[in-house]
């Protein structure tokens, strides 16, 4: 084992699937050359010649080549860059990559990832930050990943290249440089089978992506004053680990759920829905949910930190449900 950072992480499980299979390629707008706009890619095209590409900057060009690749039999893993940009890519997404497997009854597969960078609080601005996760999920037919630490990156990222279905794995960009500890033998993380971070007994905090540092630093604090958070960390949001959910529940009765997409219509609401219909007879009191405010992202430093969920945010709600 050895501790590194979750951008190293993914870069890492890159090189050992395109050691691995000779169908798995790389490509996307500046990760040849210039190695990602997180570097994320540096130095492969050196080591992989031929199969880390540039492209032109089209978003929806750079998908349909994905698809078409991922029929004809290899593994094109893609770099959206931002997830802001990714209205740019739904026409083949929504109507060819989700659909096809099923629509030509089985005999076609679409084994691609589709990552992406996304959340805030960097101060990219409006343009570059947002959290758009929920989109994919509405879509049948599409996997979708959000690793919270560099164990799980490095993990998910190996088994969704081993996929057949098109997977959309979503990096947040202020975890590349969190540390974890990662094994230097081979290993992969079950897509679709969640991981309870910290243990506890008064209250469920689900929470998603960088959420689940904001979360751990919040139970953190609410020990102090008694109040045990159980935290779980979904890992994958389709297919959902409802499991983990539910045997939490079983323990607190009282649930969290917290993402850092627009509370309306995010995926927050699906978990909380999916409690609502399947485990309401666990609860003691309503889901509490928590999300970015409903408002583009702003540009300061200083307004941009008030519109997400952050540790007090979170610590505040839990105290709110416990005390009733």
């Amino acid at each position: 084992m050895s501790k590194i950072m979750y951008k190293d992480a993914v870069r890492d499980a890159l090189i050992e699937e395109m050691n691995r299979d000779p169908s798995v390629f790389l490509l996307g707008e500046d990760i040849e050359v210039y190695g990602g706009a997180f570097r994320v890619t540096e130095k492969l095209a050196e080591m992989f010649p031929g199969r880390v590409l540039d492209t032109p900057i089209s978003e929806e060009a750079i998908t349909g080549v994905s698809i078409g690749a991922a029929i004809a039999g290899k593994r094109p893993v893609m770099e959206m860059m931002y997830a802001d940009w990714v209205g740019l890519t739904l026409d083949q997404m929504v109507n060819q990559a989700s659909l096809l497997h099923y629509v030509y009854n089985g005999q076609v597969k679409i084994p691609m990832v589709y990552r992406v960078q996304g959340g805030a609080r960097a101060s990219a601005s409006a343009q570059h930050s947002k959290s758009l996760e929920a989109w994919f999920c509405h879509i049948p037919g599409i996997k979708v990943v959000m690793p919270s630490n560099a164990y799980d990156a490095k993990g998910l990222l190996k088994a969704a290249i081993r996929d057949d279905n098109p997977v959309v794995f979503i990096e947040h960009k202020l975890l590349y440089g969190t540390r974890a500890e990662v094994p230097e033998e081979d290993y992969v993380v079950e897509i679709g089978k969640g991981a309870v971070v910290r243990e506890g007994c008064d209250v469920t905090i689900v929470a998603t992506s960088a959420m689940v540092l904001e979360a751990l630093d919040a139970a953190k604090d609410l020990q102090k004053e008694g109040i045990s958070c159980e935290v779980v960390d979904p890992r994958t949001l389709v297919p959902l680990d409802k499991d983990i959910i539910r045997q939490s529940l079983e323990k607190t009765s009282r649930l969290v759920v917290v993402n850092e997409a627009w509370k309306t219509g995010s995926f927050a609401a699906e978990i909380a829905a999916v409690v609502a219909e399947e485990m309401f007879e666990l609860l003691d009191a309503p889901v509490v949910r928590l999300g970015a405010l409903d408002m583009p992202i702003p540009y300061s430093p200083a307004l941009e930190p008030l519109t997400v969920p952050n540790r007090e945010t979170i610590a505040q709600a839990v105290r709110n449900l416990v005390n009733g």
